[in-house]
């Protein structure tokens, strides 16, 4: 249906219009008229026209003139403008305002008829335009979720590659650098430093989450995760290093408004736990900071800045430096870790002699744990010496000497069982593909088998095959089906099933985009 506004002085014009529009089109426009420049600017605000088709000389308000004021309220007009004048002046004005034709009077049929398609093809396009502007934006409704909880979920289990990060951030249009983490845990009442019938209420949040979601989300520009047991954790980016004081009384008190309103209209309790300001690199550890804020104290709202938690540092300590070594080892990236702990030696070189090797000691103590976390073997003796190395040692380059040893061994065995473990699962994926080619597998049914998640899986595949799960079991069963056409005489039928396809069209169609010809062609090739 297209709603059509006539604007003409002339009974008899407006008459013309509506017989030859009802004749031409039926059913498919809705017609309504006005004789005045001011009725014409009334009506359009009421009856909101798709096609306006508009005389310039009228009583009163002349028809450019109520184009401009109809214009203000509907942009998506499109007008037709028709005149007794053949003015360049009144045209070129019209086409200012997106009039499409300019029809001088006595009109031609034909020349209306075809202004007046041009005008509804461009509407149809318009509605066209919007209608999938809305499946894409509930297509995202859908899919940022998901994107949202996949950001937190790496982030805090680091089950991530750092280019991963890089497309959620991407996908999510997060270009802070820097964030902290808010944590909702719920129940039926606080009592004390924790929530009553938290399994309970774990259902509850379920059943809210996407109105809770849309309520953090109007308080909180944040990442928002999901149902976690009775916790939502929520991560908040900002632009700066840390959270001063003014700012910190504004989140709580926006916290304690959230969880009010939530609380009311979902019957659940809530408490908040707000960690300090990090890198998006170390969430976990603001989120640590929440958890922490909510055991040591009983507010319904708790900041982490406000609490005793963490540790400070006396001085110009690095602890970024600290922090960047553990993170590299843990990652089994060793020439990165090695220029961190150089930096970090060139600093507490130049500090007392007994602080140096003490501290280099509780590092390199530090970064065997991770090495021994990651399967490498401990041995108790394998340490026996590293007290009298340390202390023994003459001057700071011999210091240096260990401490470069002891992190290049921590990190390389970190990287090599990494690569033994991602070896391994590689090699179950291949053999369980081998051994299930011909049935309907999937990545899902793999990433069971070698218990794993499909998403790492997924990475580590193509890494170590170069070639992606899909593109894998294709090839290998491809290469099945052209051993079978070449020394057997099974039926085509017979040839699709034991490759692993059932549907013998389908077969037919993979074959020939992965090898050039049909399944026929290539036996009668052979």
């Amino acid at each position: 249906m297209y709603k059509i506004m006539l604007a003409d002085d002339e009974g008899i014009v407006i008459d013309s219009l509506k017989f030859i529009i009802q004749k031409e089109f039926g059913d498919e426009c809705q017609v309504e008229f006005a004789k005045t420049g001011r009725n014409v600017i009334e009506l359009a605000e009421t009856f909101r026209p798709d096609i306006a088709i508009m005389d310039i000389q009228m009583p009163g308000i002349n028809g450019i003139d109520a184009m401009r004021e109809i214009r203000k309220t509907n942009d998506k007009v499109i007008f037709i403008v028709m005149s007794a004048y053949d003015k360049f002046d009144y045209a070129k004005e019209a086409m200012k305002l997106g009039s499409i034709e300019y029809i001088t009077k006595p009109m031609e049929r034909t020349r209306i008829i075809s202004a007046i398609k041009k005008a509804m093809n461009m509407v149809q396009e318009e509605r066209n335009r919007r209608s999938n502007d809305l499946i894409i934006k509930e297509k995202l409704e859908t899919v940022i979720p998901i994107l949202e909880n996949g950001l937190i979920y790496n982030i805090l289990f680091h089950e991530y590659f750092d280019e991963d990060i890089e497309n959620y951030k991407t996908m999510l249009g997060l270009t802070s650098e820097n964030a902290y983490m808010m944590l909702l845990v719920s129940g039926d009442a606080k009592e004390g430093n924790h929530m009553t019938n938290a399994l309970g209420s774990s259902v509850k949040l379920q059943q809210n989450y996407k109105e809770i979601r849309e309520y953090i989300k109007l308080y909180f520009n944040g990442i928002v995760g999901s149902v976690m047991s009775n916790k939502i954790a929520v991560l908040i980016p900002c632009d700066y290093d840390e959270m001063d004081y003014t700012e910190r009384v504004a989140v709580i008190t926006s916290a304690r408004e959230m969880i009010k309103k939530l609380s009311k209209i979902t019957d659940i309790a809530f408490r908040v736990g707000i960690g300090k300001v990090k890198p998006l690199a170390r969430m976990d550890n603001s989120y640590r900071e929440a958890v922490n804020a909510l055991l040591i104290t009983t507010n319904t709202v708790a900041h982490a800045d406000d609490l005793p938690i963490g540790c400070d540092f006396q001085g110009e300590y690095p602890i970024d430096l600290e922090l960047k070594l553990f993170e590299e080892i843990e990652k089994g990236r060793t020439d990165t870790a090695l220029s961190v702990a150089k930096d970090f030696f060139e600093w507490i070189k130049t500090k007392n002699i007994m602080d140096a090797r003490l501290k280099i000691l509780e590092f390199v103590l530090r970064a065997e744990t991770i090495a021994y976390e990651n399967g490498l073997t401990y041995n108790i003796e394998d340490r026996r010496d590293y007290l009298p190395k340390v202390m023994q040692a003459p001057d700071a380059a011999s210091l240096w000497e260990w401490f470069r040893e002891r992190i290049i061994f921590s990190s390389t065995s970190v990287a090599d069982k990494k690569a033994e473990s991602t070896y391994d699962v590689v090699e179950a994926s291949k053999k369980y593909i081998e051994a299930n080619y011909t049935k309907n597998i999937t990545l899902d049914d793999l990433s069971m088998a070698v218990n794993i998640s499909s998403y790492y899986l997924s990475r580590i595949f193509k890494e170590n095959t170069g070639e992606n799960f899909i593109d894998y079991l294709t090839r290998l069963r491809i290469e099945r089906a052209k051993e079978l056409l070449a020394t057997t005489q099974y039926s085509m039928k017979e040839i699709g099933v034991m490759s692993g396809y059932p549907d013998s069209n389908y077969f037919s169609k993979t074959f020939k985009k992965n090898v050039g010809v049909t399944p026929t062609e290539y036996r009668e090739g052979m």
